[in-house]
């Protein structure tokens, strides 16, 4: 059986989609714009269906489109592990490795491990992808991602296809300015219900990481809504500045603030017997092949939480 399609062709496919612009898809791939869309016509022709909606100077898929770039997606991935493998056979111990995280682990937790692997392993390669928990794990489900570690819940569409092994255990913790009447006691132990009277520094509310942390508050019977938020802001560094400063109190996870807690730049307030922590976990997919770099990746980060412990 001859395909109807190249894997150039399913390249631009996938750069035209990504880009939503000829131009642009054009430039990332290196080739001229008429070629390009000589491409699509041609791949168009011999499926004998539009892939593209070209209407007022805007590109989109089609419904075809769309079932046709996620079969291109898995096809074009496929191909990429083919030759990881033939090179773990030709290189021995060299190959790439492309890792995931989600935001708050690839801000924080990630670059840790990427320092202690490089010095294990320089000959390997890693690309590394930060992004939300569905986001990283739909990746590694497509075969774009080898390898990530996650905070977040994993949808349960994906799930099936998924190998998941929790990791390690991340506390969230209450961090306030060192000037504040909690900070100044002794016993930096307040009551649940002391939380409605502060003034709380949050991430925006459509964050992802936000909803998640407020999903592990209310698990804890600790009721946000009645929170006080004075400010919102857009990123974990910028609340650690606001809080530092004076200006409130936050929620964070405990591996975003190791630095400011060296420093001593916040205080941690505990609250009475509540602590409140997520379940990091490290997921692939069940049917890829596991390169001699992945092998390698994934043995560190245990010997890290055997160390961590």
């Amino acid at each position: 059986m001859i395909l109807p399609f190249t894997l150039q062709q399913l390249r631009i496919l996938k750069a035209i989609a990504n880009e939503k612009s000829f131009t642009k898809a054009a430039e990332i791939l290196y080739v001229s714009q008429p070629s390009l869309s000589k491409q699509i016509k041609i791949l168009e022709t011999r499926l004998g269906i539009s892939l593209l909606n070209r209407e007022n100077n805007t590109i989109s898929l089609t419904e075809a489109g769309k079932v046709f770039l996620q079969y291109s997606e898995r096809i074009l991935a496929l191909c990429e592990e083919s030759c990881r493998a033939l090179n773990d056979v030709k290189n021995g111990d060299r190959g790439n490795l492309i890792v995931g995280a989600s935001q708050t682990i690839g801000t924080y937790l990630m670059p840790r491990v990427l320092a202690l692997f490089a010095q294990n392993y320089p000959q390997i390669n890693i690309n590394v992808q930060v992004d939300s928990t569905r986001v990283i794990a739909k990746k590694v489900v497509n075969r774009e991602i080898d390898i990530a570690v996650v905070g977040g819940d994993v949808p349960e569409e994906l799930k099936k296809n998924l190998e998941i092994e929790n990791f390690v255990d991340d506390e969230l913790i209450l961090i306030v300015p060192k000037s504040h009447p909690f900070a100044l006691k002794k016993q930096k132990t307040i009551q649940k219900d002391d939380l409605y009277h502060l003034n709380f520094i949050t991430l925006n509310s459509s964050s992802t990481i936000r909803k998640f942390i407020d999903n592990i508050l209310i698990q804890n019977n600790i009721e946000t809504k009645q929170f006080n938020i004075i400010m919102q802001l857009n990123s974990i560094e910028a609340i650690k500045t606001a809080v530092s400063l004076g200006l409130g109190a936050a929620f964070v996870s405990l591996s975003a603030v190791e630095k400011e807690i060296q420093l001593e730049t916040i205080a941690i307030i505990t609250i009475e017997n509540i602590k409140i922590t997520r379940t990091l976990s490290i997921i692939s997919n069940k049917d890829c092949y596991r390169s001699k770099a992945f092998e390698f990746f994934y043995s560190e980060l245990w010997m890290l939480k055997n160390i961590t412990n």
